[in-house]
């Protein structure tokens, strides 16, 4: 497993405001018998790709795009787990920066257990014989999603907590993630998102689907989604961790969308705050003139041109050398675009895993393939 990581605050708060987001990550690699790392393993084809960067993206290795089954067959691979936690303050110092904090550490806390244990129950990747008196119950895709439900809503009621014995608005987005034995189980709050990039198909999904006002209207069709990267109602999301510490925080819940997908080695995740594609400061201009342009085609190319889309996205991925390289330009484009608000990214990938079907075969793993939505700066929208 390689992974890469980065963050800013963002030109437009630099020098005047704090970096509210948080960024957790813990990575679980066994390694045993014929597995290593950097291991070179030969394709039915023989064909071998070259890939740049080792775990924590620090290095050079050889690695193979083959049929997995023969790659694995006697010469298994390395296995890797973990857990990423990213989240997205709002309500400023000590309120936000502290409900981030609380959010990625909580539920980094309680489900690195939840990753290693995915990975321990099946050693016959190892080929290893051991019975079941010793493996751990076999965890399905609903039991990782439990347990990241159960997690969000533990660190929901310790920001409430903290809300309470600090006076406090303290609310934050979440995107969390646990990868193992080849899957992304993941649950996420707000508008901090997760996308998917496949190399092999040079195409880019979304993972997760905003919590958030725009959101509702491009699914209701009230609006287009060049309105949608630019509407003046961007900056409002409609669920987040925390509150005003007014909840009885043994009670408090809070809804926690999951699901499961399956990857592929060819396949790049990435996790992300709104500040990559909450970037443009002139976003409220950029939707006046392209509603009184009628929405026509020149006006869109102009928005698409000014902020920054899910194609853009897909792009830095596919033509980085590597990964730091990649966290490194996103945050970049998000800064050059305006840099609105603070940015977090992290995107990791795991070559031992089977290779992309090469036509066809791939399951839909978009949250709504039909839906291209971006968000502003974030606004909890409260009945308070």
């Amino acid at each position: 497993m390689r992974y890469a990581t980065n963050y800013d605050i963002g030109d437009r708060k630099r020098g005047r405001g704090i970096n509210e987001d948080s960024l957790s990550l813990t990575v679980f690699e066994e390694g045993h018998r014929g597995g290593y790392r950097g291991q070179r393993r030969p394709s039915d084809s023989g064909d071998v790709a070259d890939a740049d960067t080792n775990a924590g993206d620090s290095g050079d290795e050889d690695t193979s795009e083959g049929d997995a089954e023969s790659e694995r067959e006697g010469r298994p691979a390395n296995r890797s787990a973990g857990v990423f936690v990213l989240a997205d303050g709002a309500g400023g110092h000590d309120a936000g920066d502290a409900a981030s904090y609380i959010a990625t550490t909580v539920v980094a806390e309680r489900l690195a257990p939840v990753a290693i244990r995915s990975v321990r129950g099946y050693p016959d990747g190892f080929d290893v014989d051991i019975g079941p008196e010793v493996l751990p119950e076999t965890l399905g895709p609903e039991d990782v999603q439990a347990a990241i439900e159960s997690a969000v809503v533990e660190a929901h009621r310790d920001i409430i907590r903290y809300a309470d014995d600090s006076g406090s608005q303290s609310y934050t987005t979440l995107v969390a993630g646990v990868y193992a034995d080849g899957k992304l189980h993941l649950g996420w709050v707000g508008d901090s998102r997760a996308y998917l990039v496949n190399h092999a198909r040079e195409e880019i999904v979304r993972l997760t689907k905003d919590h958030a006002v725009v959101e509702e209207m491009a699914d209701a069709g009230e609006i287009d989604d060049v309105e949608a990267h630019v509407h003046p109602n961007g900056n409002e999301i409609t669920r987040a961790l925390g509150g005003s510490g007014h909840e009885d925080p043994e009670r408090a819940f809070v809804d926690v969308d999951t699901r499961t997908v399956r990857l592929y080695a060819e396949d790049t995740v990435l996790a992300t705050s709104d500040g990559l594609i909450d970037a443009q400061t002139d976003a409220p201009e950029l939707y006046e003139e392209y509603v009184d342009a009628g929405r026509s085609e020149a006006a869109a190319e102009t928005v698409r041109e000014a902020v920054v889309t899910d194609d853009e996205i897909r792009d830095v991925l596919l033509d980085a050398d590597s990964l730091s390289d990649a966290a490194r330009e996103y945050v970049s484009l998000a800064n050059d675009r305006g840099g609105k608000d603070n940015i977090s990214v992290l995107v990791f990938d795991d070559d031992a895993l089977p290779a992309t079907p090469a036509a066809g075969g791939l399951p839909v793993r978009a949250a709504d393939p039909d839906e291209d939505v971006a968000d502003r700066e974030t606004l909890i929208m409260s009945d308070e």
